[in-house]
């Protein structure tokens, strides 16, 4: 069936006021998968006005990805978009999904825009509260460097549709050895049919609202220094806990820590232990030691 271009156009349009692209001329990278969230990322960038390249990350995971770079490659010529292609092979074994996205994300570089959505958001607090990682968990991710957040997964496949694009399907998302995929497939429909309601939508907008208070408390938790143990000895201990977070998670590939590893550095901070381990996504973990009234991480 020939695209309708007026329709895809009128459609980019309604979507796009619901977006948050930087200004026209702005030169973006989009990280573009293949799949419908990041292709329809790559049609709104381009058609908010942005000087945009597409760039498509191989990690060497399955048979195909060339096939994958050609579909994001075509996409990007239709809208005048450049494209680029890049490799950061992940090698099999635990913790896949995470090491994969971390390994996207550094390469892609931080600047990056990527296709997350209202219901990508939704799966991710509820990943965070499961995690214990507290406020920033739920406040799930920033609209900076996710400029489609307010959209849901059925509109960008629907765009994808409207255009005459097939977006590829990545098959590890139909699998359940993966948690955020039991949390797509089992997980929010349940709460839907419990709730009688969008829980998804609730979610997002949850975060949002969480958001505002979190930045609330960076502000105030800035003033702290986390290696300093008599610092958070005598900070309140919301703000305490906050300067331990955020310092953790730069040591932590982006991941905030769970409560619990906040809980064991104050431990050690006051005195109750002389060190603690830190565990995080993607990490091969962190030792956290006092001495001299300092922490350090070894």
């Amino acid at each position: 069936m020939p695209v309708d271009s007026a329709a895809v156009a009128a459609r980019l349009a309604e979507l796009g006021v619901r977006c948050r692209f930087p200004p026209a001329e702005t030169a973006v990278v989009c990280g573009v998968s293949g799949g419908a969230d990041s292709v329809a990322l790559l049609l709104l960038a381009t058609a908010a006005g942005c000087d945009v390249t597409a760039v498509h990350v191989d990690h060497g995971l399955r048979p195909g990805s060339a096939n994958e770079a050609a579909l994001v490659a075509k996409v990007a010529a239709s809208v005048g978009a450049r494209f680029g292609a890049l490799s950061a092979l992940v090698a099999p074994g635990s913790n896949l999904e995470a090491r994969a996205r971390a390994a996207r994300l550094t390469a892609l570089g931080p600047d990056a825009l990527l296709g997350h959505t209202a219901d990508d958001q939704a799966e991710t607090v509820l990943l965070s509260l499961m995690r214990g990682s507290g406020l920033p968990g739920l406040a799930g991710v920033r609209h900076e460097r996710h400029p489609i957040l307010a959209l849901r997964r059925a509109e960008t496949l629907a765009l994808c549709a409207l255009a005459g694009i097939a977006p590829f399907v990545d098959p590890s998302n139909a699998s359940d050895a993966h948690r955020r995929n039991r949390v797509r497939h089992e997980l929010l429909p349940l709460l839907d049919e419990i709730a009688e309601r969008d829980v998804a939508a609730l979610l997002a907008r949850q975060a949002e609202l969480l958001r505002d208070d979190a930045d609330l408390l960076d502000a105030l938790a800035e003033a702290i220094d986390p290696t300093d143990a008599i610092a958070l000895r005598v900070a309140p201990l919301p703000l305490a806990r906050r300067a331990v977070r955020r310092w953790l998670a730069g040591h932590l590939d982006g991941y905030p820590p769970d409560a619990a590893a906040v809980e064991r550095v104050l431990a050690v901070a006051r005195g109750d232990s002389t060190a603690c381990e830190i565990a995080g996504a993607g990490s091969s973990g962190l030792r956290i030691r006092r001495s001299e009234q300092r922490l350090k991480i070894q």
